[in-house]
Order: C-alpha cells, then structure tokens, then sequence
C-alpha cells in the first residue's frame, strides 16, 4: 500500500510539472500571438492598396496582357507549403500537410508537380512522402520573419513561372481568424486572374506605360501578397499554439485532481489499515 501512495504522489509531481511547463508555452504564445495579429493587420491596408492600382491598371484596358496575367496550359503546378519550424502547435502543421497532399492525389495525372516547403515541419513531410522539391533546402521561418528573408524565395517562383518552368502557384496556409478559429486556405496566386480586377471604382492617375508599371507592380504585388500569407500563417501558428497548451494545462490539472483522489484513498486505506492493527494489538493484549 505504501509502495501504491508513493508511485502515485511520483506521478502526481511529474504531472504538476508538465503543467508547469504547458502554461509557461501557452503564456509565451499569448504574448507572440499580439505581435503577430498586429503585424498582419498593418500589413493587410498594403496589400490591398496595391491590389486596388493594379485592379485600376488591369482594367483600364480590357486587351491589356502580361505574361503574370497568361493563361496557359498547365503542364506543372508549384504547391507553396507554409508551416513552421516547430511543433506543439496542435493540427497547425498536420492540417496543411493533408491538404497538400490531397491536392496532389486529385490533381490531374498528367500534370507535374514541384512542394517549395517554407517551415521545417512542411519540409520534413515533403521529404518524408518523397514530393519533388523546387528548393531542396530548409526555409525557416522564424517568428519575427522579416520580408527580406524569404523575398528571393518567392522571387525564384516568379521567375520559374515566367520561364514557363511551372504555370500555376498554389498556396496552401492557416488562415487566422480569431484566437480560437485557424483555417486551411487554398490560394492560387499565379497566373493573376484578371477577372480579380472587375469593377474598379477609385480613380487613379499614372504617369508612364501600363505595360512598363504592370511590369514592375505585378512582381512586388505577388511577392507581397505570398508574404502576407506567411504572416497569417504565423498568427494562426501561435493562436493554435496557445490553445494546445491551455488544452495541455487542463488535462493535466483534471490528471492532478484524479491522481490525487486516488493518493487520499490510498493513504486513507494505510492510515485505516495501521489503526486495525493497533486496535487488534490493543485487544490481545487487554485479553491476556
């Protein structure tokens, strides 16, 4: 019995500290989830500036062409994976995985496919299911990612594209919502579809060739918006995070309040146990 009590206040102090540990990570992801929530939400009023000049210059000529706005045949899609480096974040990284995966099972057979992983989680995967690869390198993508740090990255997409080497760039990424609601999102971003830009209502002067300004606005408009995606994948990763590790919390104070019940019925079954044998003592002696 005394044996019983002692592996039970063991694991009741492992647990504790588990618990110890999980609210530390779930404090720390509260606090990273400000800066990043802040972070995609000034970066959204860029993006959508930009998206409207383009929308303005798209549609002031309906035979405009770009090679970024092509239709084309597609003969080999590019799959942008965006996970992150670490794991303890839920379904965060599983989630994009799967939809990775079952986008390529149910993509057409004769079409060609290269992953560009960012985030060691979605590398490891790719490399795992044996996926051709456009990078065979890890991009890591740390908490404070910094646009310079993945620009060339997605320079390298848009250069493939426009060498004609892949001819559609899916995203597949967590779309932050709210602390409690993280979703996969599926995102074409090449070739620009220029139906996106209909019904333009600001008015925009420019001075130069709409050739000559797509040209140089279409390439940062997609860098951008790729890594707007990134910074939404980052909230995502530390609001999902943050509710693991309060899950994790709970389930071990609910295993702390069990393992404890059962160390009080324990000792109280010792305590009831020596008393039984101080009263049976008592009597012998009283009989003799």
């Amino acid at each position: 019995m005394a044996g019983q009590s002692r592996k039970v206040k063991s694991r009741i102090v492992a647990t504790k500290k588990t618990a110890q540990i999980t609210k530390a990570m779930n404090m720390v992801s509260a606090s990273k989830l400000k800066g990043a929530e802040n972070a995609i939400k000034q970066y959204r009023p860029f993006i959508e500036k930009t998206r409207d000049i383009i929308k303005h210059l798209a549609s002031d000529d309906a035979s405009l062409k770009h090679p970024l706005m092509e239709q084309r045949t597609i003969n080999k899609i590019c799959y942008l994976v965006i996970s992150s480096d670490r794991g303890l974040a839920g379904a965060f990284n599983s989630n994009v995985c799967k939809a990775l995966t079952n986008e390529i099972n149910h993509q057409d057979n004769n079409c060609a496919y290269t992953v560009l992983p960012i985030g060691l989680k979605a590398f490891a995967y790719a490399k795992k299911q044996k996926y051709p690869l456009l990078i065979d390198s890890v991009i890591n993508i740390k908490d404070d990612i910094e646009f310079s740090e993945v620009a060339e990255v997605i320079r390298i997409i848009v250069r493939n594209y426009l060498l004609k080497k892949i001819d559609k760039v899916m995203v597949i990424y967590n779309h932050y919502k709210n602390t409690l609601v993280q979703e996969v999102r599926r995102e074409i971003v090449l070739p620009i579809e220029k139906n996106d830009f209909a019904n333009q209502t600001i008015s925009y002067e420019f001075d130069g060739d709409v050739n000559e300004i797509l040209n140089m606005a279409l390439p940062i408009y997609i860098e951008n918006i790729i890594y707007s995606y990134i910074l939404d994948s980052k909230a995502s990763e530390h609001a999902s995070r943050m509710n693991s590790m309060k899950n994790a919390t709970d389930n071990a104070e609910e295993v702390m309040a069990t393992l404890e019940l059962l160390y009080n019925r324990a000792r109280q079954a010792a305590i009831t146990l020596e008393l039984t044998d101080i009263v049976g003592g008592a009597n012998v002696v009283n009989e003799n």
